[in-house]
C-alpha cells in the first residue's frame, strides 16, 4: 500500500479519540457521576498498562524461548530487557520529578505578592519574579488531563507503527483491521483523557468548562501519533524502537492512574469505583477482542 493511503488510515485510526471529548465540558456533574467517570478512567487506563505491557514483553518471551530451541541468544533478551525496565523507568519517574517541578514553580508564584499595578521607579519583586510557565496556573484536573493524553499519545505512536508496517508489507487485510481496533480504541481513551475535566473547579468553587480548542489540543497530543506512528512505520521497521515506546506509555499511564486512584480515595465511593473498573476494562477489553477476533 502507498505512503498517501497508509496515511489516511493512520489519521482515521487516531481521529476517533476526539468522540470523548465532549465528556469534559459536563456541567457541575453530580458528585456520583464525577466519581464513576473517575472510575471507568482508571478502568479503561488499567486496560492500556496491561495492554502495552504485554506487547512489550513479547519481543523478551520470544528471545528466553530461542534460548531453549537453539534460535535466540542470551544477549538479545538481555538488550530488550533493558530496553523494557529503562523505558518504564523513564515513562514513570519523569512524570514523578515533573509533578515535584511544577508544584515548586506554583508554590513560588503563590508566594510572590501580586500588586494591582506597578509603580514608578525601583522595580517590584513580582516584576523581577522569573515568570511561571502557564502550565502552574492550571487546575490539577487540567494538568492530569494532560499527563493522561501525553501517555495516551506514546501508546497510540506504537499502534500507528503497527498500522504502517503491515500496510509497508502489503498486509492490506490486517492494517485495515488494526485501523478499526485502534479506532475503537481510541475513541474510549478520549474519555479517559477528559474525565478529570468533569466538573473541574477553580479555587474558590466556580466550575471550570475547558475550552473547545483545549479539548482540541488534547486529542491532538494524544490521537496525532498515531498518524505519525503510522508515517514512521511505513518507512522502516524496528522492534527496539516500539518496546521503547511502549514501555514510556505504560510508565506514564501507571503514573496517572494513582494519581486517579488518589481522586477516587478521596470521593469515598467504593461501589461506584468497582462498577466504573468494572465498565472501563470491559470497554477495553471487548475492543481488543474485536481485532483478535479478525486474526490481528
Amino acid at each position: 500500500m502507498g505512503l498517501g493511503p497508509t496515511l489516511l488510515l493512520g489519521a482515521i485510526a487516531g481521529m476517533t479519540i476526539l468522540l470523548g471529548l465532549p465528556i469534559g465540558r459536563l456541567r457541575r456533574p453530580a458528585p456520583s457521576l464525577r466519581a464513576l467517570l473517575n472510575a471507568v478512567a482508571i478502568g479503561v487506563l488499567l486496560f492500556l498498562v496491561w495492554d502495552v505491557l504485554s506487547a512489550a514483553w513479547e519481543p523478551i518471551d520470544a528471545a528466553l524461548g530461542g534460548i531453549h530451541d537453539g534460535t535466540g541468544g542470551l544477549s538479545s533478551a538481555i538488550g530488550y530487557g533493558g530496553l523494557f525496565v529503562g523505558g518504564l523507568s523513564v515513562g514513570l519517574l519523569s512524570l514523578v520529578w515533573y509533578e515535584r517541578w511544577m508544584g515548586r514553580v506554583a508554590g513560588r508564584a503563590r508566594a510572590v505578592p501580586q500588586p494591582t499595578h506597578f509603580g514608578p521607579g525601583a522595580a517590584h519583586v513580582a516584576e523581577l519574579a522569573a515568570p511561571r510557565p502557564a502550565l502552574a496556573s492550571w487546575t490539577p484536573a487540567r494538568r492530569l488531563a494532560l499527563l493522561i493524553a501525553v501517555g495516551i499519545g506514546l501508546h497510540n505512536f506504537a499502534e500507528g507503527l503497527a498500522i504502517g508496517q503491515s500496510a509497508a508489507g502489503g498486509e492490506i487485510a490486517l492494517a485495515t483491521l488494526l485501523v478499526i481496533g485502534f479506532a475503537l480504541h481510541n475513541a474510549t481513551e478520549g474519555f479517559g483523557i477528559t474525565a478529570p475535566l468533569a466538573g473541574d473547579m477553580s479555587a474558590d468553587g466556580t466550575p471550570r468548562r475547558p475550552s473547545w480548542p483545549f479539548l482540541l489540543g488534547l486529542g491532538l497530543i494524544g490521537g496525532g501519533p498515531t498518524f505519525v506512528g503510522t508515517a514512521v512505520g511505513h518507512g522502516f521497521t524496528s522492534e527496539p524502537v516500539s518496546v521503547v515506546f511502549l514501555t514510556l506509555a505504560a510508565g506514564s499511564i501507571l503514573y496517572v492512574v494513582t494519581q486517579l486512584m488518589g481522586v477516587a480515595a478521596k470521593a469515598k465511593r467504593t461501589d461506584l469505583l468497582a462498577y466504573g473498573l468494572l465498565i472501563g476494562l470491559v470497554a477495553g477489553f471487548l475492543t481488543d477482542a474485536i481485532v483478535s477476533a479478525g486474526g490481528a
